[in-house]
């Protein structure tokens, strides 16, 4: 946004990814650039006040070691605890969620609906059927947000139209296939926020349970970028018809190093200084992106998937 030479066409986006992409088109609505910078600004402002009155806060120990994690937080081991035990029709049977009054406050729905410079993708998943669902256009709502980024163990399925939902993120961490049918660009930008790689096993249960989200999480991803090898490979090896099929062309912003760093923990950690630490990661992910690959947009990719995607060959596999 800051930078000014990308022109984006359409946003899909997951759980934060959905807040934030509602956040942004409703700030460029308003103030183009600059308003969707400062919209998302003042809605991560908002959250880090709400959580101030969180028991779940860092601890000193933390705090002195420059740590964001919430290991050392008796009320965090608690409610960690206490969420594998019980439900959240147990623990919430009122279903509040403050999420649903900030989406709407912060967050004008018609006029995000009636934005025609970007199309937005929202993904939940179906609990029923365990299908995505994929909310755009005049579906795009509060509710719809809230479905996707509705992780079972913290919050009741959000209902729409009698269909229960789910955290998106099972299904399409995002989803990517809208931007085939949808959007006339071929080039895609993936913002990756879970880290692919972890070069250290995890021990605890905690660790192990938040690299298996991660997995779960990008299992889905993983079988598009598959797809959108496979038929690239084709493209060129083949001489597919490219005007059946689209060459699309990858790119991805990256901070696993970084990333990997945080805890589990970090994950409910709404405090200013680290939703701020979080903010200087990306900015300094994608300005290096920008530095190294502006060019190639249009191009060709800067995200190598047969690389990628290497060790999982058979032998023999086209």
């Amino acid at each position: 946004l800051e930078d000014g030479r990308v022109e984006v066409e359409a946003i899909s986006g997951t759980s934060a990814g959905a807040i934030n992409s509602v956040v942004l088109v409703d700030g460029f609505m308003r103030g183009g650039r600059d308003g969707a910078r400062e919209a998302l600004h003042a809605f991560w402002e908002q959250i880090a006040k709400i959580g101030a009155f969180s028991p779940i806060q860092r601890s000193p120990l933390d705090i002195w070691q420059g740590n964001f994690s919430l290991d050392h937080n008796p009320a965090y081991l608690f409610f960690d605890m206490l969420t594998r035990m019980a439900s959240p029709y147990d623990l919430n049977p009122a279903n509040i969620n403050p999420m649903r009054d900030l989406l709407d406050t912060q967050v004008d729905f018609d006029r995000v609906r009636c934005c025609t410079d970007m199309n937005i993708f929202i993904s939940a998943t179906n609990v029923h059927t365990g299908r995505v669902k994929v909310f755009t256009g005049d579906e795009i709502s509060t509710d719809a947000v809230l479905a996707s980024s509705c992780l079972p163990l913290l919050f009741q399925a959000v209902e729409i139209d009698g269909v229960p939902y789910w955290d998106g993120g099972y299904m399409g961490n995002p989803v990517l296939f809208p931007f085939f049918y949808h959007s006339r660009s071929d080039d895609i930008l993936l913002v990756q926020i879970n880290p692919m790689e972890r070069a250290e096993t995890p021990n605890t249960a905690r660790e192990i349970l938040n690299r298996l989200n991660e997995i779960t999480f990008n299992a889905s991803l993983n079988k598009e970028l598959r797809a959108i090898e496979f038929v690239s490979r084709l493209i060129e090896t083949e001489n597919l018809d490219v005007e059946r099929y689209k060459r699309v062309r990858m790119h991805m912003i990256e901070a696993d190093e970084e990333l990997s760093k945080l805890s589990s923990s970090s994950k409910l950690n709404a405090e200013w200084a680290f939703l701020v630490h979080l903010r200087d990661i990306g900015r300094l992910a994608a300005s290096d992106w920008l530095a190294r690959n502006y060019e190639a947009l249009g191009v060709r990719s800067t995200f190598d998937l047969t690389e990628h995607f290497r060790t999982t060959r058979i032998e023999g596999e086209v």
